[in-house]
């Protein structure tokens, strides 16, 4: 009896969100992400009182997708669902089997997007307690990873992609001691920063999407520096923010940065 007390009460979940998509394209994500045992994982974050309410989607990934949740006390979280179908991301093995932290990672789906979800709240806790701003994590149940908000009652925050900078050699500086402090306080590799994975707020930038991210021991780390460092030459490099990658380069692996830089 208590069982089908339960379904029915998912169901009614189930609908309540339907009510809250927006368009046609929130419908498409909704359909897209939802798979049954997703839909359970999120109802037991219902019924564990994480979050009262699942909103619209903020943002899409090649992996996942990222959706506004609201607490029972009004708070907001954000929910980021690992597509459970999304075989097509062929890359993770490259990213997580070379992590000394995952060495006895499942080579398959979906057993591989787990871990990866593992990955990135693993990354999330190393870059807070070197100092470096992501959001912080809440709670992991399988593919669905909770974590703060980023961003105010009224919209998420936007991407420096999106942002008008004053002074883009300020920014430039800034995202490049990101890299040194990652690499020399934390001996981590971010390995996708770029204008697309920094959002902005009033009390300063924040790093987002690290589940890519290595340590130094991972094969390709130093190729992950490489990107990061190249990517932040290339965006600066049109608002006229010279960057000599190769310096930077010899530089961080040398150690010259103080790692205790603010960030």
């Amino acid at each position: 009896m208590k069982q089908d007390i339960d379904l029915r009460k998912f169901e009614r979940i189930i609908d309540s969100w339907r009510m809250r998509v927006k368009d046609a394209n929130d419908r498409k994500t909704y359909d897209e992400v939802f798979d049954r045992q997703t839909l359970m994982i999120i109802y037991k974050l219902f019924t564990d009182g994480v979050f009262d309410i699942l909103d619209f989607p903020i943002s899409t990934g090649k992996e996942g997708n990222v959706f506004r949740a609201v607490t029972s006390d009004g708070d907001l979280l954000a929910v980021k669902i690992y597509r459970i179908t999304n075989a097509g991301f062929k890359d993770l093995a490259d990213y997580v089997l070379g992590d000394p932290r995952f060495r006895n990672a499942p080579k398959r789906f979906p057993g591989i997007l787990y871990v990866w979800a593992k990955k990135e709240l693993a990354n999330l806790e190393k870059f807070q307690k070197i100092g470096i701003r992501v959001p912080s994590p809440v709670t992991l149940n399988k593919n669905v990873l909770v974590m703060e908000y980023i961003g105010t009652k009224e919209s998420p925050a936007r991407t420096l992609r999106e942002y008008d900078m004053e002074d883009p050699g300020e920014m430039a500086e800034w995202m490049l001691g990101v890299i040194r402090t990652a690499y020399g306080k934390g001996r981590i590799v971010h390995g996708d920063l770029s204008e697309y994975n920094v959002l902005i707020t009033d009390e300063g930038p924040v790093v987002i999407d690290v589940a890519q991210a290595v340590l130094l021991e991972h094969w390709r780390a130093q190729e992950l520096l490489e990107r990061d460092v190249s990517n932040v030459s290339r965006y600066f490099k049109k608002f006229g923010v010279r960057i000599n990658v190769k310096e930077e380069l010899k530089r961080i692996r040398s150690g010259e940065f103080d790692s205790d830089q603010d960030t």
